[in-house]
């Protein structure tokens, strides 16, 4: 008899487990509480790329003649033409998810899913009835979702979650933006190319304040962000925001956490900024309601997300946990939970596999988009290493001038003694794809000399990574 296996959650992670399950013979269920693709194909990933394109197709129109192109008139965005496509281009993916679901005969129920056992999962269908499946194993991709605060009460028209933001049908004349990490920076780009006037408010002293993103390359991006009319408020958060005659205040007060000492004068000075939207992207919360995690005996860390061993195993046996659901003990990035269902697909039919966290690629797609993968040079120089680092410009490089994209930066981090490249951080066009290279090096345990060694396309924007990696060894 085939091994059972009910997958609750269909994110990144949980049709990825799914599809691995169903290849190797299991007999696969997949429960979704609302669509397909999770949050990365719907509301997160897919969509937000999708909103990039278009804003940077506006770009390129508006510096037109730049390029020694004449154009009549003036471009400007249509935005219910832009959020229809990004509709389309997330159905389309939804849609081959359903046909790899068929194909591979991976039954698909819609409802919400309660772990009862190892061998029972319970899903509550949308018309209230509910729907036994015995299995044999379980594995929880639950996922992610906006974290909403208490001085930030979203309402839907003037104070936006992320999820709120990517389908608004109009371009705010006036932006504030709450959270200066991955997905307020992304916005924010996106809406000021769409002509808002945007501000960012981080907490943190600088924008992007994730560990696995070097000091540089925030630095790099504020400087863009300068260039490009968006206002950046470091040191400062949100106390609280209310509406009035048609638009919406938020009222700024120091950061708590910055010590005080650190804070800088412009920051201690209370303030208030008038917009006509807020996005609020301060952080994502577990999903686990109606998982029944308590009662199935499931542990889970203090902020609700789900607790496993190296194995991806949660405490009750038989059950896995994969993806956002881990929190930000493990990484929440949507290729991430992919390789994390592969390991507990594995694990269930038998193998100790446990997932690599050290050699993890991140994407953020800002403008300019920055790369990274392995260790900062902070990070680095904390482990004790003898760090040696090397950066090298991207308008050094005819093919950055060639399509007019400057601004940029390549940074190896290596240890000096061997060589070795520990990290490599990347901002500027393409950076997302470029990081690719750097981290096949490090899963390898390449050195700068071997990577300079290797002869690299001309004229290509990657020759910037030989030309670092090569600075290592001067």
């Amino acid at each position: 008899m085939a091994l059972r296996i009910t997958v609750i959650g269909a994110g990144p992670g949980g049709y990825t487990a799914a599809f691995d399950a169903a290849k190797r013979g299991a007999e696969v269920t997949l429960v979704e509480a609302k669509w397909l693709g999770g949050t990365c194909l719907n509301c997160g990933c897919i969509p937000t790329k999708t909103l990039k394109s278009s804003a940077e197709a506006l770009e390129t129109m508006h510096r037109a003649a730049e390029f020694g192109i004449k154009a009549e008139g003036s471009a400007s965005v249509d935005m219910p033409a832009v959020i229809a496509r990004k509709r389309k281009v997330s159905e389309t993916l939804r849609g081959g998810l359903e046909k790899t679901c068929a194909k591979l005969k991976v039954k698909v129920v819609m409802g919400v899913g309660q772990v009862v056992s190892a061998s029972l999962v319970r899903a509550t269908l949308a018309d209230g009835s509910v729907q036994d499946i015995e299995g044999d194993k379980v594995i929880i991709a639950t996922g992610s979702d906006v974290l909403n605060l208490p001085s930030l009460p979203v309402d839907g028209k003037y104070i936006l979650s992320s999820n709120e933001a990517l389908e608004l049908d109009h371009v705010p004349a006036r932006l504030v933006i709450v959270g200066g990490g991955v997905v307020g920076c992304e916005l924010g780009f996106i809406f000021r190319a769409f002509g808002s006037e945007v501000t960012i408010v981080e907490g943190q002293d600088r924008l992007l304040p994730v560990p696995s993103v070097d000091a540089e390359m925030s630095k790099l991006l504020l400087r863009e962000a300068k260039k490009k009319g968006i206002k950046v408020e470091l040191c400062r958060t949100v106390s609280s925001a209310r509406v009035e005659n048609g638009a919406v205040f938020a009222d700024l007060g120091p950061s708590p956490f910055v010590a005080p000492e650190l804070l800088p004068a412009s920051a201690k000075k209370p303030a208030t900024l008038e917009a006509d939207c807020i996005f609020s992207t301060i952080g994502r919360v577990a999903v686990t309601k109606g998982l029944g995690l308590a009662e199935a005996g499931i542990e889970t860390d203090k902020r609700g997300f789900i607790v496993v061993n190296d194995q991806l195993e949660t405490s009750v046996p038989g059950v896995y946990a994969i993806g956002d659901i881990l929190g930000p003990a493990r990484i929440m990035l949507a290729h991430m939970a992919e390789f994390e269902a592969h390991a507990a697909v594995a694990n269930i039919f038998g193998a100790q596999a446990k997932p690599n966290y050290d050699v993890v690629p991140s994407g953020i797609f800002s403008s300019p988009e920055i790369g990274d993968v392995g260790l900062t040079e902070a990070q680095a120089k904390a482990k004790g290493f003898d760090v040696a680092t090397a950066e090298f410009q991207f308008r050094e490089l005819g093919k950055a001038q060639a399509m007019g994209e400057l601004p940029g930066v390549f940074k190896l981090v290596a240890d000096k003694a061997s060589g070795r490249l520990l990290g490599a951080h990347f901002a500027g066009a393409h950076a997302t794809d470029l990081i690719a290279e750097a981290a096949l090096a490090l899963q390898k345990g390449a050195t700068a000399a071997e990577v300079a060694g290797t002869i690299h396309a001309h004229p290509t924007l990657a020759e910037g990574v030989m030309e670092a990696a090569a600075m290592l060894g001067e």
